[in-house]
């Protein structure tokens, strides 16, 4: 699709402060992926698609490599820009990459690759990489074998939607990819530790869904949600908390068709 999702358009423009501060980082672990999986280094051009405010943006910046920033949210954009003043940051869309032919050693979706997970835009991602460049997908994913997490889903979901969600695995059956070798993925263990109020119900608030809502129905949302705070013995009455989320992430290369 060409166009943002209303969710993401409405929710990430409204919200991205609350973006910035809810959503987690991610874990050390990943400086090996990048290099290692992704074979990021001084030299090389990466492109972080859909960067959103930049909450991944730096880790691709710690491996020396150049990097580009494209994002079509413009509040997001703007957050991106401040935080990372050494990155090229443009405005566009995973099916409209504002880059020439071959330009790429390395496309990254931190978070994002469910948004535009179709022909169209794998198609685009290989026109702006190079020949065996890399594509490398990433999502930190809560994890709801934790009781308090699963909650917090329960309140999500009704609200949901067509928005699209990694969790659903629809991203998965564009795999195999023509022009693409095979997706090989590994895991991280992670969390985010901080006040309830910015690990827990910025994090809520954030998700697109939620933050495209009306405000009196965003207010119920967060009651729901500092209620799971306050009854659960694990959350409530600590000054921090820890989120459990577990890293998955993706790379593929691209290969002759």
């Amino acid at each position: 699709m060409s166009a943002i999702h209303h969710a993401a358009a409405t929710g990430f423009a409204a919200k991205s402060a609350t973006y910035d501060s809810g959503r987690p980082d991610y874990p050390a672990a990943v400086a090996g992926w990048l290099t290692d999986d992704i074979g990021l280094r001084p030299g090389k051009l990466v492109l972080d698609l859909g960067a959103g405010t930049g909450k991944f943006t730096g880790r691709l910046v710690e491996t020396g490599a150049e990097v580009i920033a494209v994002e079509p949210v413009e509040a997001m954009r703007a957050r991106l820009a401040a935080a990372h003043p050494t990155v090229t940051a443009r405005a566009g869309t995973a099916e409209a990459i504002p880059l020439a032919d071959g330009f790429l050693d390395a496309v990254v979706c931190a978070q994002a690759f469910h948004w535009f997970s179709t022909a169209a835009a794998l198609a685009e991602i290989r026109r702006v990489l190079k020949p065996g460049g890399r594509l490398g997908l990433i999502w930190n994913v809560r994890d709801e074998r934790v009781a308090w997490v699963a909650e917090l889903t329960a309140i999500m979901t009704p609200y949901e939607g067509d928005a699209p969600r990694y969790h659903t695995g629809r991203w998965r059956e564009l795999f195999p990819a023509d022009g693409f070798g095979p997706l090989h993925e590994r895991s991280f263990p992670h969390g985010a530790t901080g006040p309830a109020e910015r690990v827990i119900v910025d994090r809520v608030m954030s998700v697109s869904f939620i933050a495209s809502l009306p405000p009196d129905e965003q207010a119920r949302v967060a009651e729901a949600v500092r209620a799971v705070i306050a009854r659960s013995p694990d959350l409530s009455s600590r000054a921090e908390v820890t989120f459990p989320y577990e890293t998955a992430a993706f790379v593929t290369e691209t290969i002759a068709a």
